[in-house]
């Protein structure tokens, strides 16, 4: 019975060292002085970074090689919303008032100010979009009520949301713009927001904003630098991470996974090392959490994690939309994630 017993024990930790051992984590060469913040991968060849210092790069060979622009006159804006849809099409918005979005058509040689908003509350915290044409980005309360606006032509134009169809936060509830996925869209019309702060709270939209519904997560809580910092959803699992960033080596109530689309939440019996600032899902049941701490995997929705890479300083890790590419970045730094 004894022999039984250790068999199923050794072959638990077997399958609990599969994850790190299946991916391989590979820097990448970069020069610039940036802390990278947002990421968009297009498919396995094209992918997009921003960050610090006004920097804005772009890799059309998988991560071989980047190329790195800045938006002449916006040199010092700090840009952690991104969103490409090509090797030449791209939206970025900036953390930070006044708040701007803005547009290129030719690789990142020229762009173009497509939104702008002076007011001191004014911070967009990230963007997505549902198509080629649809999008939505999302920030800071302004009078109250969360800034979401949207744009119905691949981002060449944006408007506000009525303010009355705006989700009203409570004090202290805001959004980090750690990583620009705090802001998630699914479907044709879905929306998912994570806050954080004094209060984290889980918004959703099925109808691209009109109205909301919204519900409490459990995780860290009534710390203004702490709570949700992104989230992820897919099938019907779902897995948020966050934490406090004044204190990211701090583990407990930093993580949760759910089998019912977020209705209900669960603490990994195995959890991440610390503040997660971005968390992505690669295929099947794959997901990865990265933040200033290192890199984690779960094979298994979100229940148990292994280290993958303890790298310091990395915030956002994305995956392509179509292809298997994965992109992490953080500061000064940008490594690709892949499978054996």
């Amino acid at each position: 019975m004894k022999s039984y017993f250790l068999f199923f024990i050794l072959l638990f930790l077997f399958s609990m060292t599969l994850p790190a051992q299946d991916f391989v984590w590979k820097d990448c060469a970069v020069e610039i002085k940036a802390s990278f913040r947002a990421v968009s991968v297009v498919n396995d060849y094209v992918a997009w970074v921003s960050g610090s210092n006004g920097w804005i790069g772009r890799t059309r060979d998988g991560g071989e090689s980047w190329a790195f622009h800045q938006i002449k006159n916006f040199e010092k804006l700090d840009y952690r919303s991104l969103y490409a849809f090509d090797s030449l099409h791209c939206v970025v918005a900036n953390a930070g008032s006044p708040a701007y979005i803005f547009i290129t058509a030719d690789g990142g040689k020229n762009w173009k100010t497509v939104y702008q908003n002076e007011s001191k509350e004014a911070f967009i915290d990230g963007l997505d979009f549902w198509d080629e044409q649809k999008g939505v980005a999302y920030g800071d309360p302004v009078n109250g009520r969360m800034l979401v606006i949207s744009s119905p032509d691949g981002g060449a134009t944006w408007q506000e949301l009525a303010e009355n169809n705006r989700p009203q936060l409570k004090p202290g509830e805001a959004s980090f713009a750690a990583s620009g996925t705090g802001l998630r869209c699914y479907g044709k019309k879905e929306i998912i927001i994570t806050t954080g702060g004094k209060i984290s709270r889980l918004w959703k939209s099925k109808n691209s904003g009109e109205t909301w519904t919204v519900s409490d997560l459990p995780i860290l809580q009534n710390v203004e630098t702490g709570g949700a910092f992104s989230a992820v959803f897919w099938k019907k699992n779902a897995v948020v991470v966050g934490g406090d960033f004044k204190n990211d080596t701090q583990t407990g109530k930093h993580v949760f996974c759910s089998q019912d689309n977020g209705k209900t939440w669960i603490l990994p019996m195995r959890p991440t090392r610390g503040l997660r600032e971005c968390v992505e899902v690669l295929w099947n049941d794959n997901v990865v959490a990265i933040g200033p701490q290192g890199c984690d995997l779960s094979n298994d929705g979100g229940f148990n994690w292994l280290a993958l890479s303890d790298e310091k300083n990395f915030h956002v890790v994305r995956k392509a939309r179509n292809g298997k590419l994965v992109v992490a970045a953080g500061n000064g730094k940008i490594a690709l994630i892949t499978q054996k």
